[in-house]
Formats: C-alpha cells, sequence, structure tokens
C-alpha cells in the first residue's frame, strides 16, 4: 500500500515538472514596443543578401542581415509547386530580450488562376538596427 502511494506521489511530481517545462517566458514575450519597419523588394535589397536568399531559397529558412545602420529580417517557405502564395506580417516588435516576427504563409485561394510553376515565396523587411537577436514566431 505504502509503496502505491509513493508511486502516485512521484507520478504527480514528474507531471508537475513536465508541465512547469512546457510555460511561456513571459518576460520573453511581453512587448515593450511595436517596430516600424519596410517590406522590402527583391531589387532593393543589398547585393549579398540576395545571394544567401538565392542559395537557401529551396528549403524554408530564416535569416537576418545587418548593413548600413539597418536591419533585415528575412524568412522564405521553400519551394512551392505553383505561384499565388502571399505572406502576411502578423507582428513585429520588441520585447526586453529579443524581437519577434511574426509571419504567416498564405497559399492561392481555391479556383484562383496560378502559374503553374515552382516558386519560392519569402518577405524580407528592413528597420532600424537593433542589436537584439530575432525570435521568429
Amino acid at each position: 500500500m505504502k509503496e502505491s502511494w509513493c508511486k502516485k506521489i512521484s507520478f504527480i511530481l514528474l507531471i508537475g515538472f513536465f508541465l512547469m517545462g512546457c510555460t511561456d517566458n513571459p518576460k520573453e514575450a511581453d512587448k515593450v514596443r511595436d517596430i516600424d519597419f519596410t517590406v522590402v523588394k527583391e531589387s532593393d535589397l543589398p547585393e549579398q543578401l540576395r545571394a544567401v536568399i538565392e542559395e537557401k531559397k529551396e528549403n524554408g529558412f530564416k535569416l537576418t542581415y545587418a548593413e548600413g545602420g539597418y536591419l533585415y529580417i528575412v524568412i522564405g517557405y521553400g519551394q512551392q509547386n505553383t505561384g499565388g502564395y502571399s505572406i502576411v506580417v502578423n507582428d513585429l516588435y520588441l520585447t526586453e530580450n529579443a524581437i519577434l516576427f511574426d509571419t504567416e504563409l498564405f497559399g492561392p485561394k481555391v479556383g484562383e488562376v496560378v502559374e503553374e510553376a515552382l516558386s519560392y515565396p519569402y518577405i524580407a523587411v528592413k528597420l532600424e538596427y537593433i542589436d537584439q537577436s530575432v525570435i521568429f514566431d
């Protein structure tokens, strides 16, 4: 009987430790302020950054690039079988410890006429340089 209670208590404690590890760190996610940014078209990106994007475009990627007092944040969603994709920036803001960058990929609408060719959707944003790591959400 005593052994059964010990097993139950141990199990409950073990579950508690797992659940504690699953909570978000509110200090890391609390918004300090929104960040002004500009979505940058490919032709306006620094040449070196365009080369990196070209190299990584087939697979999904997340990267940052700093040049001339600006920070570029780029996320690519890898190879898609058609055109017609769009990316929305849901959030871009500064936390106490990082920059949070949240985007979402949207595919072509049902019935929409799209180009039947491979595409490599990505979005690049430009903001004033901030010396913080970026969390891609």
